[in-house]
Formats: C-alpha cells, sequence, structure tokens
C-alpha cells in the first residue's frame, strides 16, 4: 500500500502537501452542505479537527514519538475532518470526540501510526459512532434557506454542547433521501412514494447539489493528480451498473442510479474516502477492482441490507482485501512469463 496519487515525473510531493489538498478540495463540499444545513456543520469540521490533533499528539506522547512531525504532516487533520463532515450538523460534542478516538487513535495510531492502518480511519470511526449511537447519527435536519437567523439558530450551541432534550432533537431531525426510500415499505410503489411529496421541500435538490460540491473538490483533486482517476471511476461506474440491473429489473421498488449517485455520500466517498492513501489499493488494476467491489456493495447494502447509505461499511470491508489484491495484481515485469513469475516470491511493488 502506497500513496494514491499518480505517478509524477521527479520528486514525489510530500505527505503534508497531498494532506493539505485534499483538506482544500472538501472546502466545496463542507460549503454547500453549511448552505444547506447551518453552521452545525462547521462546528463538526472545526471540533474533529481539533480532537483528532489533541489525540494524535497525545498517543505520541505516550508512545514517545516525535510530535510536531507527525502533526506537520496534516493526516490527523484531515482525518478529522473527513468525519465531521460525516456527521449530521451540530453533533454534541462527546459524540464526534468518541468518533475521533476510534479513528485517530484505534484505528491509526495503534496499528503504528501513517502508512500503517489497515483500515481508513474516518471510517473506522464514523461506523462505530453509527452502530453505537444510531439516534444521533440520524438526526440530520432538513434543508433551510440560507439567511443569518437559520445560520445562528438558538438550539445551535446547545445541541453541539449536549444540553437539547431528546424529545427536542427528535423535533428537529427529518429523513435524508436514502432513508426515506429505504424505508418506504413494500407496498407502497415508487411512483406513489414520490407523489406523496415525503421529503421536505427542496430536500432533494439539496443534497444534488451538495453532492455536486463534492465532485467539483473531487475532480480538482484528479487534475492536481493528488489521486488517480481508477477507484473513483470504478466505484461510480459499478454501482451505475449494478443499480440499473436492480432498476430494469423492478423500477416499482428499486432507485434508479441516478438517485443513487446524487444523493448521500456516494460522490464524497468516491474521491474523498475510498481513495485514502494508505487503506486503499496500489497497482492499477487492484485500483479498479478495489473501487468496483466499493460500489457492488454500496448497492447491495443500501437495497438489501440495514444501511441505507452504506459507503463507510464498504469501504472497510474492500480494505480488508486490499493486501490480498496488491500481491495477486502486481505487474509482471517485461520479459517475464508467468512460469517464471511462481517462482518469484510475490508482494506489493
Amino acid at each position: 500500500m502506497s500513496m494514491m496519487h499518480a505517478s509524477q515525473v521527479g520528486a514525489a510531493p510530500s505527505t503534508a502537501h497531498l494532506m493539505r489538498w485534499v483538506i482544500a478540495a472538501t472546502l466545496p463540499g463542507i460549503g454547500a452542505m453549511t448552505f444547506y444545513f447551518g453552521l452545525g456543520v462547521v462546528s463538526n469540521v472545526l471540533l474533529a479537527g481539533l480532537f483528532a490533533l489533541v489525540a494524535e499528539a497525545l498517543i505520541l506522547i505516550l508512545r514517545q514519538r516525535p510530535v510536531r512531525p507527525a502533526l506537520g504532516d496534516s493526516s490527523a487533520l484531515l482525518t478529522g475532518v473527513l468525519l465531521g463532515a460525516c456527521l449530521p450538523p451540530a453533533s454534541p460534542w462527546w459524540l464526534i470526540a468518541v468518533g475521533v478516538f476510534a479513528a485517530i487513535v484505534v484505528a491509526k495510531q495503534l496499528y503504528g501510526g501513517l502508512g500503517h492502518n489497515p483500515f481508513n480511519p474516518a471510517m473506522v470511526g464514523y461506523a462505530l459512532l453509527l452502530v453505537s449511537f444510531p439516534t444521533y447519527m440520524t438526526l440530520w435536519s432538513p434543508p433551510q434557506s440560507f439567511s443569518a437567523e437559520t445560520l445562528f439558530n438558538e438550539t445551535l450551541w446547545a445541541q453541539v454542547i449536549g444540553t437539547l432534550p431528546p424529545t427536542k432533537l427528535d423535533a428537529l431531525s427529518g429523513a435524508t433521501p436514502l432513508d426515506a426510500f429505504k424505508h418506504k415499505g413494500q407496498a407502497v410503489l415508487a411512483s406513489e412514494f414520490w407523489a406523496s411529496q415525503p421529503l421536505p421541500e427542496g430536500t432533494l435538490s439539496a443534497w444534488r447539489n451538495v453532492a455536486l460540491a463534492w465532485l467539483a473538490g473531487g475532480l480538482v483533486l484528479i487534475i492536481k493528480r493528488i489521486i488517480s482517476w481508477h477507484i473513483p471511476v470504478a466505484m461510480l461506474g459499478s454501482m451505475t451498473l449494478i443499480a440499473a440491473l436492480f432498476y430494469a429489473g423492478d423500477p416499482s421498488h428499486f432507485a434508479s442510479p441516478l438517485f443513487h449517485l446524487l444523493t448521500g455520500a456516494t460522490l464524497f466517498g468516491a474521491f474523498f474516502i475510498a481513495t485514502d492513501p494508505v487503506s486503499a489499493a496500489t497497482s492499477k488494476r487492484a485500483k479498479l477492482i478495489y473501487g468496483a467491489g466499493i460500489g457492488t456493495l454500496v448497492i447491495i447494502i443500501r437495497t438489501l441490507g440495514g444501511y441505507p447509505d452504506a459507503v463507510a461499511f464498504a469501504v472497510l470491508l474492500m480494505n480488508l482485501c486490499v493486501p490480498l489484491l496488491d500481491i495477486y495484481t502486481v505487474p509482471r515485469p517485461n520479459g517475464h512469463s508467468k512460469t517464471a513469475d511462481k517462482s518469484m516470491p510475490e508482494g506489493p511493488l
């Protein structure tokens, strides 16, 4: 496993350079989410980033390792930003702290730090929170019109501090498009479901615009050669294909491919999560298989499983397959036969 950026002529860019570019590329998505869901998005990102830096520093001190170089590479900050962007707006500070602890301490540092973690740290933290605190992790508020009043609402800081009563939290939350469609009921046809206007006005367009903002940031990463196209294209392509097969088989009960692509964490996951520099596959062929596997698992879990989004679980499951993919997809050197390769030790280049 290695850094996922495309090969370049000359010296490779530093880890800090890559991580900071990824952080910068998240700004369109975070900005769009803030526009539609309020400053709770910003509080998530800021708190998660701060907690990530503190957790990384403390664990490095306990491990008697240098702190400054590790914090300077911005990997912990990036993990915090990605985790914060995944959480429902204005998540309580303790929820963010638990997720960051799982991401930085358990999923990253206990495996030896950056470059040694087999799983995507942000997704480990997110999956833990989703399984352990499902009520808080489904408290997505409906999109609101952008104004100073909606941005600075009176309940924002009560949510962040964690003093807002659960009954009030339930009143503020609403179903996401994926969640609403997932739980529409087998007896309800898709056409009937959408005709009933199950979501607050503007919800679908808000989620689609947020998805397009993540896409814009992801394209910047590809253009700057911070990531390669293989994983995002393979993931989105397999999602489109599998979703199209389900939809063609029964359009009355399954969502369209476009719905799957432009709602939830699909584009965020394709460009910012699946392409994690350490836990993703290395060779070009392995990246294509890895991305296709994630996309396939996302649609299968969304359609047949119990979770509406499933990007986190799909990524973590494919993280398990990365060592095997990297071993068996190493390109054969020119002039070497398959027979000769069998006598050579296998392993990632």
